[in-house]
C-alpha cells in the first residue's frame, strides 16, 4: 500500500483520482482551499485518510499546507493536480501575482520544495501547453496585455519544467507531467469528450504502478503513454531559470 497526498482534489479529477487510488487499496490525504470544501471532500470520500487545507493562491496558505501534510508523516507519491482555467480573468494575488502563476505554478514549486521528497512526483499539465511560449521577462504576466488562454497555456508549459527540472536535480524522485486530456469537468466543461475516470487513471497510475513503463522520470504523458511536448520544456536552461524565478517570487529554496 502506497500514501499519496493530491494537491485540488475536492472535486473533479483530483477527487477521481483520489477515489481510484482509495479503490485500489492505497492511503490518500485530499486538499481542499477553505472548511466547507473540506467537509464536502470528506463527505464524498469518507474513506480517505485525512484532508488538509490551504488555498493556493496564498503563499502563506501554500506554506502552511505543506506543514500539514509534514504533519501527517512522509507520503509515496504527491500529485500536483490544483490548477485553474483561463476563465479566471487578471485577478492579482495579496503578493501582487496574478491567480493563474500562483496556482498553477507557485504553489507546486513551494510544496515541491517544502514537503518531504516522496518517491513520485507528477505535475498535471495540458496539450495547451504546446502553443506557449516560456516567457521568462515576464512570468507573472506584468507587463504584457494579459490573455487568459495563453496564460493558462504557459503555466501548464512551466509545469512540464518543474517536472523534468526536479527529475534532473532529484535522480531518486520519479518526476513526470501529464496531460488529463479534455475532460468533462467544471472547468472543461460538460460537452468534454473524456471522463473523469480517463482523466484520471494515468496520475494514479504513475503514482503507485511498478509497470516499467510507470517506473520513469523526466517524461510527459497522455493516457498511459509517453506524447509529444513543447520543445521548450526539455530546454535546461529555461527550467534552470524558471526554478530560480520561483524561489526568487516564494523566498522558498529547492532543497539540493
Amino acid at each position: 500500500m502506497a500514501r499519496i497526498f493530491i494537491t485540488g482534489s475536492s472535486t473533479g479529477i483530483g477527487l477521481k483520482t483520489g477515489e481510484l487510488l482509495v479503490a485500489q487499496g492505497h492511503a490518500v490525504v485530499l486538499h481542499a482551499r477553505n472548511p466547507a470544501r473540506a467537509e464536502d471532500t470528506r463527505r464524498a470520500l469518507p474513506k480517505a485518510e485525512a484532508v488538509v487545507l490551504g488555498d493556493l493562491a496564498s503563499m502563506t496558505e501554500t506554506r502552511s499546507l505543506a506543514e500539514q501534510v509534514n504533519k501527517l508523516g512522509r507520503f509515496d507519491a504527491v500529485i500536483h493536480n490544483a490548477g485553474i482555467g483561463p476563465q479566471e480573468g487578471n485577478a492579482k494575488t495579496r503578493e501582487g501575482i496574478s491567480n493563474v502563476f500562483a496556482v498553477n505554478v507557485i504553489a507546486p514549486y513551494i510544496l515541491t520544495a517544502l514537503i518531504t521528497k516522496p518517491d513520485r512526483l507528477v505535475y498535471l499539465s495540458s496539450s495547451m501547453h504546446r502553443s506557449a511560449s516560456a516567457n521568462m521577462d515576464d512570468l507573472t504576466w506584468s507587463k504584457r496585455t494579459w490573455s487568459g488562454a495563453q496564460a493558462y497555456s504557459e503555466s501548464k508549459l512551466y509545469n512540464v519544467m518543474i517536472a523534468f527540472g526536479i527529475a534532473r536535480r532529484w535522480p531518486a524522485v520519479l518526476s513526470n507531467a501529464v496531460d488529463p486530456g479534455w475532460v468533462a469537468t467544471r472547468m472543461g466543461g460538460a460537452s468534454a469528450p473524456s471522463s473523469l475516470e480517463e482523466g484520471s487513471e494515468t496520475q494514479a497510475w504513475l503514482a503507485v504502478s511498478n509497470d516499467a513503463k510507470a517506473r520513469v522520470t523526466g517524461k510527459y504523458f497522455n493516457h498511459m503513454n509517453t506524447s509529444s511536448l513543447n520543445p521548450d520544456a526539455s530546454k535546461r536552461e529555461l527550467q534552470d531559470k524558471l526554478l530560480a524565478e520561483c524561489e526568487r517570487l516564494s523566498g522558498v529554496k529547492l532543497p539540493a
